[in-house]
């Protein structure tokens, strides 16, 4: 199965252009569906569904969510059909086998109040506030992904058009920047990038102090310790200002349709999770706007 699984891998990198994060995500689901086989003396191409089903209750057993078990499947069955389109003497073991039902969490959001309260934290004093404050004004003004944003490079940035280009895999889409956004990252790219910046090499827009693309678990960290500082007692994570900003534009009369295309949904449906938080908006407009209202 080694030889085949590392066929798969160059597939999703090389012909689906996976993301890095992707790829990462099917070789550990794989590569833990392997080490079951192995230890059960199963071959990948004599897994039947019978096995499968043995399989989903052993992650069961280790105590996996819904939806880490959801995704398994997805990955083993992505595998098997890659399989089975190559021509190989083999069947898909997963086509009758159904993800277990996920719950669907409402998602965390701030109230404009505790934005402008985490937004106010960072001070432009040193190198550091004035690139913490770019980035944490920046998040909530585009609503990118945090992947998205420390996979930013310089040149993705227009401030003259006031626009970011976000790359993600093989698709890609612009989202405008605000003006509260736009004078935070002038003045961090003028006043502390080029410090922090010790090569001329390096081209990401959000560094780290030691001039290195700053990474995710820094990321957090940056806003975790913000909303320390705010006395925010919700907990919030790069998803809760992308959430924030997909609720606050909703709520201000944006349409979906564009807020889906700004957050880079492919499925509307995922966008539509944002409508709960709607309701008040809504009553107010149809008691202003409805002649017997």
């Amino acid at each position: 199965m080694e030889k085949q699984l590392k066929q798969f891998f160059k597939f999703l990198e090389v012909s689906k252009r996976a993301s890095n994060n992707t790829l990462q995500s099917y070789k550990r689901d794989l590569k833990q569906f392997e080490q079951y086989l192995e230890n059960n003396d199963i071959k990948y191409n004599k897994v039947t569904e019978s096995i499968m089903k043995d399989y989903i209750d052993y992650l069961k057993d280790q105590g996996k969510k819904p939806s880490t078990i959801s995704r398994n499947i997805a990955s083993i069955r992505a595998f098997y059909q890659y399989e089975v389109k190559n021509k190989k003497n083999i069947k898909d073991p997963t086509e009758n086998i159904q993800s277990p039902k996920i719950e669907k969490r409402t998602p965390s959001i701030l109230t404009s109040e505790e934005v402008e309260l985490l937004l106010e934290q960072p001070k432009d004093v040193d190198l550091k506030g004035i690139r913490d404050k770019a980035m944490l004004e920046f998040a909530y003004a585009t609503g990118m992904r945090v992947t998205e944003i420390i996979s930013l490079n310089i040149e993705d940035v227009n401030l003259e058009e006031c626009t970011v280009i976000c790359k993600n895999s093989n698709k890609q889409r612009m989202i405008p920047l605000g003006k509260m956004s736009l004078n935070a990252l002038k003045e961090y790219i003028e006043q502390a990038r080029n410090i922090l910046v010790k090569t001329d090499k390096e081209n990401a827009l959000f560094v780290n102090l030691n001039g290195r693309r700053l990474t995710r678990q820094g990321f957090w960290k940056i806003i975790k310790y913000y909303q320390e500082q705010a006395n925010i007692t919700k907990d919030i994570t790069p998803h809760t200002l992308r959430h924030s900003f997909a609720t606050h534009l909703l709520q201000n009369g944006a349409d979906l349709k564009s807020i889906q295309a700004m957050l880079g949904h492919s499925d509307i449906s995922s966008t539509q999770v944002y409508m709960q938080f709607q309701n008040g908006g809504i009553n107010d407009i149809y008691k202003k706007a409805h002649p017997r209202a």
